[in-house]
């Protein structure tokens, strides 16, 4: 484990993608590139690739599908019609791949990472529905249909042990939304691709410089929107998928108290401890946006744990220290990521 302190300096991290920080080189032979973006799940997408053809169309399109398999923002999606109990429709392959991985992620991560969290989440106002009445017999009443337990998929149906209990793939989908983007490329014989959804990459091969992706991790000031230019570490990847859960922006105040988005499972409530934001690197990054939301539950300590049993990922973390100092803690293999 290496680690290292930064004090009086707030830290945290926004992940963006450096496509054009120095001028390209009078020989540069990696010209063909194709870079498109938009928006999509409320948030933007960049991606770029080295190809003949501009297929920003046909992936708008596939996005789109995307959206009506996995967004529980869409009333008509897959995911949307199970929580409405709707008895007619049939997962596909993309919801599918979500839910057995998340019961997976949810087994090695303690109950961490659930699927079934939904309507917690929608409880304290993070979610797709209005929030409630937070209260502690509300918030009782709800963990009784919370569960990975009480969800299973039977004879290609979602059977469910509470007709109660909703599915939100919120903390996964972006990342897969990578990965299927990614996997379009893959079957148009793209080797050099970089897939950012909302900050979760699917990179291969090499940027329009013919070096490795480089993905910025930045140092914001107390004036966040100032401070975009303003480097704290440079990663450098030619394989794998980087993901990055916080709650250094998705909060809310309520009678002077500050509550982060990130809502534990087990207890039914936001979390309250020192890490502020998880980087998670693996081979797919739907498996690295588990990861992430998951360490974001379970703190510094155990997450470490759990990383440095995990051969497949590597993690960086923020967490707050003593008197407005920051500390950052890489796992072991995280340094050979580092831009030297």
């Amino acid at each position: 484990m290496k680690k290292r302190i930064f004090t009086a300096l707030i830290v945290f991290v926004v992940m963006f993608i450096i496509f054009s920080i120095r001028k390209q080189p009078d020989n540069n032979i990696y010209s063909g590139y194709q870079k498109n973006e938009g928006t999509v799940f409320g948030t933007f997408y960049h991606i770029s690739y080295e190809a003949d053809n501009d297929y920003h169309n046909d992936i708008k399109e596939l996005l789109k599908q995307f959206d009506n398999s996995l967004s529980t923002f869409n009333k008509k999606s897959v995911i949307s019609r199970i929580n409405l109990n709707d008895d007619t429709v049939v997962p596909d392959l993309w919801f599918n791949y979500v839910f057995n991985l998340s019961k997976d992620i949810n087994i090695k991560t303690d109950g961490a990472f659930d699927i079934t969290v939904a309507p917690l989440v929608n409880l304290w106002g993070f979610g797709y529905e209005k929030a409630s009445s937070v209260t502690e017999s509300a918030i009782d009443s709800i963990k009784d249909f919370v569960g990975s337990d009480k969800v299973w998929i039977d004879n290609e149906k979602v059977t469910k042990a509470d007709f109660r209990v909703k599915l939100d793939a919120s903390a996964i989908a972006k990342g897969y939304a990578s990965d299927v983007v990614a996997q379009f490329l893959k079957d148009k014989n793209i080797e050099n691709y970089m897939v950012e959804i909302g900050g979760e990459v699917a990179l291969s091969g090499v940027n329009s410089k013919g070096k490795c992706w480089q993905i910025g991790i930045n140092k914001p000031l107390e004036d966040a929107g100032a401070s975009q230019g303003e480097i704290q570490e440079i990663l450098s990847m030619c394989e794998g998928a980087l993901a990055t859960s916080g709650n250094y922006r998705n909060f809310y105040y309520k009678d002077g108290k500050r509550y982060a988005h990130t809502i534990d499972p087990r207890s039914g409530y936001p979390i309250e401890h020192s890490l502020l934001s998880a980087s998670v690197i693996a081979p797919e990054c739907i498996m690295a946006d588990a990861y992430a939301t998951s360490f974001m539950v379970l703190g510094l300590e155990r997450s470490l744990e759990i990383v440095e049993n995990t051969p497949e990922i590597e993690a960086y973390f923020i967490s707050s220290g003593s008197d407005q100092s920051y500390n950052i803690t890489m796992s072991s293999g995280f340094d050979k990521y580092l831009l030297k």
